[in-house]
C-alpha cells in the first residue's frame, strides 16, 4: 500500500477524542429535538416543523422493502453531539484534532487548489465553511444550514424540506425532527460558479447519528457544482447516517451535484436526496458509494417544466458483509422531457448491489426520452448482483430504452494483461478502473483520483 492510500485509510478508520459526548445521550424524544432547537435558537416554525416530524416519525413504520433494518437499534443511537462551539471561516481557529482529520482527507489543499468554497461538518455541527470573495461579490451564498436559518429565514423556509417532504418515509421524518448543521447554497439569477463548492462531513463518535440537511436554490440563468464527501471510523456498533440534499434548478440553469460516500463498515446510510428541475433546467448526478453495513440511496430528479432534463451516474462498491441498495429515480411530469441513468456496480467477498430504480411518465408528459442502464461486476462466485428497475409509463408517446448487464471479470482478458507484464491483482484493479471510467472522468481530477485510490483499496487481496 502507498503511503498516499494508508494515510487515506488511517483517516476513515481512526477517530478522535469524543469527550464531549458527556454531554450527549442515546435515544429520541419530543425533550431533546426541543433542546436541539432551543441550542440553536430557531424561529418557532421550525420548532413546529421538529415536533411535527417528531410525530410522523412515532407513526411510521420501517421500510418493508429492501435490506434488513431489524438489527439497527435506533435506542442505541445518539442524535445529537456538539463537538465545538461555533463555525469560523478560518482554518487555523478550527480546534485541532478536528483539524487534523480534516488535513489528512486534503480538505484545505483542495480549497487552495480549485474550490470556489468548501465547509466540514464534525458530529452534529458544521465546524469551518468559506466562500471565496469574488463569488461573495456576485451574491452566492454558501453557508452552513444553521446559520442560514438564522440569516435568511424567508428563503429557508420557503424551500425547507418541500422537495422532501417529512412524510416521504420514517427516515425523512426522523430527519426532519432532529437534522443539525448541512450546507445552504444559493446562486443568484444568471451567476455561473465556475469552480466546485464542496463541503465534507465526518462522524467520529461511537454509535453517532449524523442528519445533516442541504438546500441548494440554482436561480434562472445560473450554473454551479457542488461536492459532497463522507467518512466515519468503525467501532463495531452501528451508527446511523440520515441526511438529506434538496435541489431547486429553476429555469434555463444547470447544476451538477456529486459525492463520494465512504462510510465505517458499522454504518446505516439512509440518504434522501431530490432535485425539482423547472423548464429548459439540466440536472447532474454523480455519486460514488463505499463501506456501510447497509446503503439504501436512490437520488432523485423531478422534472417539473417543458425541456428540463437530468443525467444520473453512480457507482457502488459491496464488499464483504455488506449491502449497497442503490440506483436513482426520475418522475417526468412534463412534455419534452428527457433523462439518462447510467449505474454501475462492483460487488466481491461475498458483497451483495442491487439497483433500485423508478421511472415514472406522467399522462400528460408528451414526447419524452429516457434510457436506463445498469451494469453489475461480480469479482467471485460468492457475491451477488440484483437489478429491480421499475418503470410508470403513462403516455404512449414516450420513447424508453432499459438496459442491464452483469458479468464477471474476463480470464481471457487479465491472461491477456498478464502476458504484457502485470500481475494477476494489478490487471484486476486496471480491469475495474475501466469499468468505472464512465463515472470517474465526470468527477474534477483530484476526486477522480481519489476515487480509483478507494477501488484499490477495497480491492486488496480481491485475487488468489
Amino acid at each position: 500500500m502507498s503511503d498516499k492510500q494508508s494515510t487515506i485509510k488511517q483517516s476513515w478508520e481512526s477517530a478522535n477524542d469524543s469527550s464531549y459526548m458527556s454531554s450527549s445521550r442515546q435515544g429520541l424524544d419530543e425533550a431533546l429535538v426541543r433542546q436541539i432547537s432551543e441550542s440553536k435558537n430557531e424561529p418557532v416554525w421550525m420548532l413546529e416543523h421538529r415536533l411535527h416530524s417528531l410525530s410522523l416519525y412515532n407513526q411510521m413504520s420501517m421500510p418493508a422493502w429492501g435490506p434488513d433494518l431489524s438489527l439497527l437499534d435506533l435506542e442505541k443511537i445518539t442524535y445529537y453531539a456538539k463537538a465545538a462551539e461555533n463555525s469560523t471561516d478560518t482554518w487555523e481557529n478550527v480546534p485541532k484534532d478536528i483539524k487534523n482529520t480534516f488535513d489528512k482527507l486534503g480538505i484545505p489543499q483542495a480549497e487552495q487548489k480549485f474550490l470556489a468554497g468548501a465547509g466540514a461538518q464534525y458530529e452534529s455541527t458544521t465546524i469551518y465553511h468559506n466562500l471565496k470573495q469574488q463569488f461573495k461579490d456576485q451574491g452566492v451564498i454558501f453557508e452552513d444550514m444553521d446559520l442560514a436559518l438564522q440569516e435568511y429565514p424567508e428563503l429557508v423556509k420557503e424551500h425547507f424540506m418541500k422537495a422532501v417532504p417529512a412524510n416521504l418515509h420514517k427516515f425523512a421524518a426522523l430527519h426532519g425532527a432532529v437534522w443539525s448543521g448541512g450546507t445552504f447554497l444559493y446562486i443568484p439569477r444568471g451567476v455561473k460558479v465556475d469552480l466546485p463548492l464542496q463541503a465534507y462531513f465526518r462522524m467520529n463518535a461511537k454509535g453517532m447519528g449524523q442528519f445533516e440537511h442541504t438546500l441548494i436554490i440554482i436561480e434562472s440563468d445560473a450554473q454551479g457544482h457542488y461536492i459532497e464527501g463522507c467518512s466515519a471510523p468503525r467501532y463495531g456498533v452501528d451508527s446511523l447516517h440520515a441526511g438529506c440534499v434538496e435541489i431547486y434548478v429553476k429555469d434555463n440553469a444547470r447544476f451538477r451535484y456529486s459525492s463520494v460516500e465512504s462510510w465505517s463498515k458499522d454504518a446505516y446510510n439512509l440518504n434522501t436526496k431530490r432535485a425539482m428541475v423547472s423548464e429548459n433546467a439540466h440536472m447532474e448526478w454523480v455519486g460514488g458509494n463505499f463501506g456501510s453495513n447497509v446503503t439504501m440511496l436512490y437520488p432523485c430528479s423531478v422534472l417539473l417544466g417543458r425541456g428540463a432534463s437530468a443525467d444520473h451516474l453512480g457507482l457502488a462498491f459491496a464488499n464483504s458483509g455488506q449491502i449497497q441498495d442503490t440506483g436513482a429515480k426520475v418522475i417526468h411530469l412534463a412534455s419534452e422531457t428527457s433523462s439518462n441513468i447510467v449505474m454501475k456496480s462492483i460487488s466481491r467477498g461475498g458483497g451483495k448491489s442491487i439497483y433500485r430504480g423508478l421511472l415514472e411518465v406522467k399522462g400528460k408528459a408528451d414526447n419524452i426520452k429516457a434510457t436506463v442502464n445498469c451494469d453489475a461486476l461480480l469479482l467471485d462466485d460468492d457475491s451477488k448482483t440484483e437489478t429491480i428497475p421499475q418503470m410508470k409509463i403513462d403516455n404512449p408517446t414516450a420513447t424508453i430504452a432499459h438496459e442491464a448487464r452483469a458479468g464477471k471479470i474476463s480470464e481471457t482478458d487479465i491472461f491477456y494483461l498478464r502476458s504484457r507484464g502485470l500481475s494477476e491483482e494489478e490487471a484486476a484493479k486496471m480491469i475495474v478502473n475501466g469499468f468505472i471510467e464512465p463515472i470517474t472522468r465526470e468527477l474534477p481530477l483530484e476526486y477522480a483520483v481519489e476515487m480509483n485510490r478507494m477501488i484499490e483499496l477495497e480491492m486488496e487481496g480481491s485475487v488468489g
